[in-house]
């Protein structure tokens, strides 16, 4: 595997969304394609009402283009490649559907899940030709575990959960983008330790493009990711944990996106066995800390530093053994 395609591919990512931004938000604008927020959230949120959305356009779209000029033209490349890219058409789908009828509801959740579960069997078929097994391996402790004919189920799963979690992490400028970019790395260290050439180019040309991004989403955004984004970083996490047989280790390294994710399962649970008591302030976790006095930054900040523990326990047992 050629470590320099790697390097090129990142450079040329970076460099694709950061000429693409001054061309695309600016075409956002002119057609109105604005953010819907939603009334129930943090007031200071409204201010962002009209700011450009469908950003993730732009880094998924500087991913693709430097994966297949850079990497290696394999039926691996392709797939993954596709699979990110049915979880950004799914997102898109939704946030043209927001655009279109003005408010925060987008496409079904029956009709999205569909879509996803569809991408997951698609993954699971490119795992299957591989060879790649229907066993998972349980971090730290080395025990490896055959599925068997419940394999396929995981591998949706990975896919759905891990695409809808960093989708409930996006709703602070950069906080999505920001640790999606720490657990892309992670990943770019495993493709390359394991000689996933495809997957190494991917996952850098991701992370360098997501990175980016954040020149024109940090605080104060200039261009919101939307659905198209957050669904697309989520399925390609998913899909690098697959491919890559680390799929129980995705939970440890995307920890953010899973207990964001908790949050709103368990605010939700709990608001309906007590009959409408809360237990946070408001879910997703992020807006739990703003109304707790929190400023939007001082919650990114945090949020990342998290990201960034996460990371290293994910990379401590790559070195335990077994691991």
């Amino acid at each position: 595997m050629s470590v320099t395609a790697v390097v090129y591919a990142a450079l040329a990512a970076f460099a694709l969304v950061l000429a693409s931004g001054p061309v695309v938000i600016p075409a956002l604008r002119r057609l109105r394609v604005g953010q819907v927020i939603r009334q129930q959230g943090p007031a200071r949120h409204l201010a962002k009402a009209g700011t450009p959305t469908m950003g993730g356009l732009m880094f998924v779209g500087a991913c693709v283009l430097a994966s297949v000029w850079f990497g290696p033209r394999t039926p691996t490349l392709w797939v993954s490649l596709g699979v990110i890219l049915a979880y950004a058409a799914i997102g898109f789908a939704d946030d043209f559907a927001k655009v279109a009828r003005r408010r925060s509801l987008g496409l079904r959740a029956r009709t999205k899940l569909a879509g996803q579960v569809v991408a997951g069997l698609l993954l699971y078929a490119v795992a299957a030709r591989q060879g790649l097994g229907t066993w998972v391996e349980v971090p730290w402790f080395g025990y490896v575990i055959d599925l068997g004919p419940w394999y396929p189920l995981l591998v949706i799963l990975v896919l759905v959960a891990s695409a809808n979690a960093v989708n409930l992490t996006d709703g602070l400028d950069g906080l999505a983008a920001g640790s999606a970019v720490i657990a892309l790395a992670f990943y770019l260290l495993v493709a390359l330790q394991g000689g996933h050439a495809e997957l190494a180019v991917i996952s850098a040309s991701l992370a360098a493009a997501t990175a980016g991004f954040l020149f024109f989403n940090a605080h104060p955004a200039q261009v919101i990711m939307g659905d198209t984004g957050s669904l697309a970083l989520g399925a390609a996490l998913g899909v690098l944990a697959v491919l890559t047989k680390t799929e129980l280790l995705l939970p440890v390294v995307g920890g953010l996106f899973v207990i964001e994710a908790l949050s709103v399962i368990v605010q939700v649970g709990y608001f309906r066995l007590t009959g409408g008591r809360r237990l946070l302030k408001m879910s997703p976790l992020h807006h739990h800390f703003e109304l707790s006095g929190w400023s939007e930054q001082r919650v990114v900040s945090a949020f990342w530093a998290l990201s960034v523990l996460f990371a290293a326990l994910g990379f401590i047992s790559l070195r335990e053994p077994g691991g």
